[in-house]
């Protein structure tokens, strides 16, 4: 029953290395767009929230009420 022997200075250097590369992927996602890409998207949320809200029950009472 022995224990595996780690370096400790191997480990932290892989797991800085994986947060680096978790970082670069949302990097790559948020910014790595074209211009069309972003303008297509605005509208796209634009068009569903459009469609969304013309869905929505009225939640007014009726008048005179």
């Amino acid at each position: 029953m022995t224990a595996e022997i780690v370096n400790l200075n191997k480990f932290r250097k892989r797991l800085n290395r994986d947060t680096k590369d978790r970082q670069a992927q949302i990097n790559r996602l948020k910014f790595g767009q074209t211009k069309a890409e972003k303008r297509r998207q605005e509208y796209e949320a634009q068009r569903d929230a459009k469609i969304l809200s013309g869905k929505q029950l009225e939640d007014d009472p009726p008048e005179g009420a």
